[in-house]
């Protein structure tokens, strides 16, 4: 008989996310590298460590029940597992009755977490108790706080001096002066002005459309650009294709299964799905996994090519805008431009020294990368040394976004700053200080010179674990709007092809809808899941969402 620590540490990590306790398994997942092991998780059957333990009990108890002689002496029944560990339990404590859970309220206090089926583990609210697999439907994902930290951290784990991970995830602040505050660049206090709302902003359930068919979170989610097809990434191993223009539109999907060759065999990734992106005509979609592959798929759910040269997980993938590059960063501190007509690797860039979190593109050739060593490089294809370096923040860089005209780039941190950075420059154009926790994403509108919107100003988005977004002014530097009604972290925001609407996705399950010119809420949704990504369709009438609980929905806005 053997066992490793990192079996006995893959087992008690999944017990924790099988009990609810995803904050808890997210801190162990990172300090004890579970993710980094090569244990197979969908294997594992649920509720494995509550049935171990179970045999040890009962193991202990006929041990403790047979004496030296081999004869039965007083026999022993419903031994506490405290009471089997403790060294002087076997004398006195094992002749009498021993305490049971009946008679332990303690023990039974958290009662699901306790029990292989509790409902907590349970992320299928309809599944039947006697279904232990339903308990673990999404068995072998990481907890929903945040993948890719997860990710990062098991692969190079937190240096010393680094915040520790309870400052990466904190439960909101709701006290009445935390909605009520404002922290300008300079850190004093504003009052905010209370957010309106106008009329009867509910959606009703009859313009929401519920695609089911993912076993898994839903961690992204984007429309084709020309025609209404939903595309969407999940914890499943699995991307899906949804069209959207029929009227059955939810009973129209194409599963895009991401399998691995070993010794000509296809088999399951077991990995998440977690990054996509369409090209610029919406015939080819790229997706991005932690098995460590890029693919491009065509729009029937057809596999074309498999691009393999990362070592470990992909966090992000991106076309150029004409389509003949992908550009994709890694857990394993690389960034790769691949050939979108055959698949092989351009060229691979090795300049940062943590793993690469974001990428984006300026130009067809020149594209910026982020990381968690708190860097953001500039780079262009064929060029051996980075364009340009931008240092500054403090913390990890969780996105980067270059503005419609390619002359501003923004980022974002966990060091709780959007910063502004130029090409002429070497420090940032503009540090802004207001959210009080990490910043999880930023996008630019799709306004001003060379959009589709030039008489409207430029406006960047900043969403962040604060439960807030923020309409910033680049210019002057100064928060047009706090958008306050989320009360979980906001993990999305998207503009709408106008620009003069703003939608926002948050772990409160809730889709706010605002005005971009008045910050007021205009239209809400609240699903069933928390919300991962929200995106619009091309003519501005959709808004797609995913969802921690496996669903993806779309919004109709045409009546409203």
């Amino acid at each position: 008989m053997s066992f490793s620590s990192d079996e006995v540490n893959f087992l008690v990590y999944r017990y924790l996310q099988e009990s609810g306790f995803l904050h808890s398994a997210y801190v162990f997942g990172i300090e004890s590298n579970v993710v980094r092991t090569n244990i197979n998780g969908s294997l594992v059957p649920p509720a494995a460590l509550l049935t171990i333990l179970q045999k040890g009990l009962l193991y202990t108890e006929v041990e403790w029940s047979v004496g030296t002689d081999g004869e039965v002496g007083r026999l022993i029944e419903g031994l506490s597992l405290i009471n089997a560990v403790m060294p002087d339990a076997k004398g006195p404590k094992a002749t009498g009755s021993t305490s049971t859970a009946e008679s332990n309220p303690e023990s039974g206090s958290r009662g699901s977490a306790a029990s292989p089926s509790g409902s907590r583990g349970n992320k299928n609210p309809q599944a039947s108790e006697s279904s232990n697999a339903n308990a673990t439907s999404i068995d072998d994902s990481s907890p929903s706080t945040s993948k890719k930290a997860v990710a990062v951290s098991t692969f190079y784990p937190k240096k010393a001096g680094k915040p520790s991970i309870d400052a990466a995830y904190t439960a909101p602040d709701h006290s009445p002066a935390s909605s009520e505050t404002d922290f300008s660049a300079g850190g004093s206090p504003v009052p905010l002005e209370p957010m309106e709302i106008v009329g009867s902003v509910e959606i009703p359930e009859s313009e929401a459309c519920a695609l089911r068919g993912h076993e898994g979170e839903v961690f992204i989610c984007a429309w084709n650009p020309n025609r209404d097809l939903l595309a969407s990434g999940s914890g499943d191993s699995t991307a899906r294709i949804w069209n959207m223009t029929g009227s059955k539109a939810h009973s129209s999907q194409l599963v895009l299964r991401h399998c691995i060759e070993t010794d000509g065999a296809q088999f399951t990734s077991n990995k998440d799905v977690t990054s996509l992106d369409w090209n610029c005509d919406g015939s080819l979609l790229a997706t991005g996994s932690y098995d460590g592959y890029a693919r491009i798929w065509k729009t029937d759910g057809s596999l074309t090519l498999t691009l393999g040269q990362h070592k470990g997980p992909i966090f992000a993938l991106k076309w150029n805008k004409y389509g003949n590059y992908i550009v994709s960063a890694g857990v394993d501190k690389t960034t790769i431009i691949w050939d979108a007509s055959t698949g092989k690797c351009t060229q691979q860039f090795a300049f940062h020294s943590g793993p690469a979190l974001d990428v984006d593109w300026q130009t067809s050739q020149v594209f910026a990368s982020c990381s968690t060593d708190q860097r953001i490089f500039v780079c262009r294809l064929g060029e051996t040394e980075p364009l340009k370096t931008f240092c500054g923040h403090t913390n990890e860089v969780n996105a980067i976004k270059w503005c419609p005209q390619g002359l501003l780039l923004a980022s974002c941190s966990d060091d709780l700053t959007v910063k502004i950075w130029s090409m002429n420059r070497d420090r940032c154009c503009q540090d802004l200080l207001a959210h009080s926790k990490e910043i999880n994403t930023i996008k630019w509108s799709p306004t001003g010179p060379s959009t589709n919107n030039p008489n409207m100003n430029l406006v960047l988005a900043s969403a962040s674990f604060d439960s807030t977004v923020r309409l910033w002014d680049v210019e002057r530097g100064s928060c047009i709007y706090t958008l306050s009604k989320h009360t979980e972290p906001v993990y999305s925001v998207a503009f709408s092809p106008d620009g003069k609407h703003l939608a926002s996705g948050s772990f409160d399950k809730c889709v706010h809808i605002w005005s971009t010119q008045t910050g007021k809420l205009v239209h809400s949704y609240k699903g069933t899941g928390g919300i991962f990504e929200v995106c619009w369709n091309s003519d501005g009438s959709r808004v797609g969402a995913s969802a921690s609980d496996g669903d993806v929905f779309v919004l109709d806005l045409r009546k409203l």
